[in-house]
C-alpha cells in the first residue's frame, strides 16, 4: 500500500525536476515510485500552479443523491420568505430547516428533501448562523424523560412591563413531548392566579402525570412557614397530578417552557404595541393558535403539536371545578429536584433534610408522599421513571390533618412510574427503627 505524501514532499519533487534531475533520479532521492513522480509532475506542469499539489476531494463530481437544482432553489426561496415574514405581526418567526421543510411540503415540492439535506443546502448558501456552544452544568439534576403527550407539562412565569409601568405576569405552560402550549396573562402573580392558571392548563391540555413548576412563592406557598403546604400543592394533589418543583435558580431544568417564553416574547411583546393588559389579551391568543398548528418542531417529524397532543385520549379536568378557600390534603405525591449542600442536606418546604448517603453538590430527586397513614419524604439519586434508582434518605414529614383519598374521577388507569414499596410499609419500618411513639400519635 502506497504511503501518503504531504504537499511539502510534492513541492520538493518539483524542485528536483526543475533543477534538471530526471524523474528516475527524483524518485530515487525521494524514495518514491516513478509513478508517484510522474503523477505530481503532470499535475503541476499542466498549469504550473503550486496549489495543484494539494490533496483533492475524492468525492464523485456527479453525486446521484444531489438535490435537483429546482429543489435547491426552492429551499433557498422558502428560507428567504420565512426570514421576510419573521418580523410581520401574526406570523411565526421560525426559519430553521424543519420550518423550511414544512413550507416546501405545503408548496408541493418534489422530491421533498430531508432535514439534513436542507441544512446542508442552507449552509452552502451561507444562510445559517453558527450555534452558540453550550456550557457544561456544574450540577447534574435527575429529570423526567417523557415518551408521550400528557406525561409532563412545564409551567412558568415571564414578567413584562407596560409602557406606563404596570407589571404583567405572563403564565405559560407547555407539554414537553407534544409541544402543545397554553398561556394566560395576569396583573399579579399570587397563588390564586397560579391556581386559576393551572386549572386552565389541565382543562385545555388534560391532567398530566407530572406538572413541573419553579419555586416562586405563588407556586411553593411562600418562604416563611416551616413545612408549608400551599394552595398550588394542595390543588395538584386534589386533581391527581404529581407536582414537580424545579431546582432553585436553575431554569435549564424547566427548559421547554423557558424556550417557549422566548418564542412568546418574540411573537407578541416584540411585534406589537401593547399599551395595556387588554392589548396583551387581544394579541396573545393568535400566537398560541399558530404555534399549536405549526409544523416547524424538529422533534415532531413534520407533525404539529395539536396533532401529537390529542393522539390519545387524556384525562381532562371538568369545567365545573371551583376553588375553595382551603383544599384538603389528598393522597398523592409531590416531587422536588434539589442540590445537596456541603452539610449533606437539601432544603424543601422551608425545612432542611439530611441526606447522609449523598455527596455535596449532587443533584437528587425528593418525593413527598401522602396517604391515610401520614406523609413520608424519600430522597433518590434518580427520577421516578429511571429503570433503577437508589433511596438515599427517608424522613417522616409532619402533618396535623387527615389525608383524604383521591376522588374516583381523577384516578389514572395506567401509571408510568415503576412500582415501589407502599407508603404504609415504609412508615412501619421507619417507626420500628426509630422507636418514636410521640411521632406515631401525631401521624395517625
Amino acid at each position: 500500500m502506497m504511503k501518503q505524501s504531504s504537499p511539502n514532499e510534492r513541492r520538493t519533487a518539483i524542485h528536483l525536476l526543475r533543477s534538471g534531475r530526471t524523474p528516475a533520479q527524483a524518485a530515487a532521492e525521494m524514495q518514491r515510485s516513478l509513478a508517484w513522480v510522474y503523477k505530481w509532475r503532470t499535475r503541476f506542469f499542466a498549469q504550473e500552479n503550486w496549489n495543484d499539489l494539494q490533496d483533492r476531494s475524492r468525492a464523485p463530481q456527479h453525486s446521484p443523491k444531489r438535490l435537483p437544482e429546482q429543489v435547491r432553489q426552492a429551499i433557498r426561496q422558502a428560507r428567504s420568505a420565512l426570514e421576510a415574514e419573521a418580523d410581520e405581526p401574526e406570523k411565526l418567526s421560525y426559519i430553521g430547516a424543519p420550518a423550511v421543510r414544512a413550507r416546501l411540503r405545503k408548496e408541493g415540492v418534489e422530491p421533498l428533501p430531508s432535514i439534513s439535506s436542507i441544512e446542508r443546502e442552507l449552509r452552502a448558501a451561507g444562510m445559517t448562523r453558527p450555534r452558540k456552544p453550550t456550557q457544561p452544568e456544574d450540577v447534574i439534576y435527575p429529570h423526567l424523560q417523557p415518551t408521550a403527550a400528557q406525561q409532563l407539562v412545564q409551567v412558568d412565569i415571564v414578567t413584562h412591563y407596560l409602557p406606563r409601568g404596570p407589571c404583567v405576569a405572563c403564565f405559560n405552560a407547555i407539554d414537553v413531548f407534544s409541544r402543545y402550549p397554553t398561556g394566560q396573562q395576569f396583573p399579579s402573580r399570587r397563588s390564586i392566579d397560579a391556581s386559576n392558571f393551572l386549572i386552565q392548563v389541565w382543562q385545555e391540555l388534560g391532567i398530566p402525570q407530572f406538572t413541573q413548576v419553579d419555586n416562586e412563592a405563588c407556586f411553593s406557598g411562600g418562604f416563611s412557614h416551616p413545612a408549608v403546604l400551599g394552595k398550588v400543592l394542595r390543588l395538584a394533589l386534589f386533581v391527581g397530578t404529581e407536582l414537580v418543583f424545579s431546582p432553585v435558580r436553575h431554569p435549564q431544568s424547566n427548559g421547554s417552557v423557558e424556550r417557549f417564553h422566548q418564542d412568546y416574547d418574540r411573537h407578541v411583546w416584540h411585534k406589537f404595541e401593547l399599551p395595556d393588559l387588554a392589548a396583551v389579551h387581544r394579541h396573545s391568543p393568535g400566537f398560541f393558535d399558530a404555534f399549536r398548528h405549526s409544523e416547524h418542531h424538529s422533534a415532531l417529524n413534520g407533525r404539529s403539536p395539536v396533532q401529537v397532543h390529542f393522539d390519545q385520549p387524556g384525562l381532562p379536568l371538568s369545567t365545573d371545578l371551583r376553588l375553595i378557600k382551603r383544599l384538603p390534603l389528598t393522597a398523592g405525591r409531590v416531587h422536588f429536584m434539589r442540590r445537596v449542600n456541603q452539610e449533606k442536606q437539601i432544603s424543601l418546604l422551608n425545612l432542611d433534610w439530611d441526606v447522609p448517603k449523598a455527596q455535596p453538590d449532587q443533584g437528587v430527586w425528593a418525593t413527598l408522599e401522602f396517604s391515610r397513614h401520614g406523609a413520608l419524604l424519600r430522597v433518590f439519586d434518580a427520577a421516578p421513571d429511571a429503570p433503577k434508582r437508589i433511596c438515599l434518605a427517608s424522613h417522616p414529614f409532619p402533618i396535623k390533618e387527615p389525608v383524604q383519598p383521591l376522588r374516583p374521577e381523577f384516578h389514572r388507569p395506567v401509571p408510568i412510574e415503576p412500582s415501589h414499596p407502599s407508603l404504609a410499609a415504609s412508615l412501619f419500618r421507619f417507626v420500628l427503627k426509630s422507636r418514636i411513639p410521640a411521632w406515631v400519635s401525631t401521624m395517625l
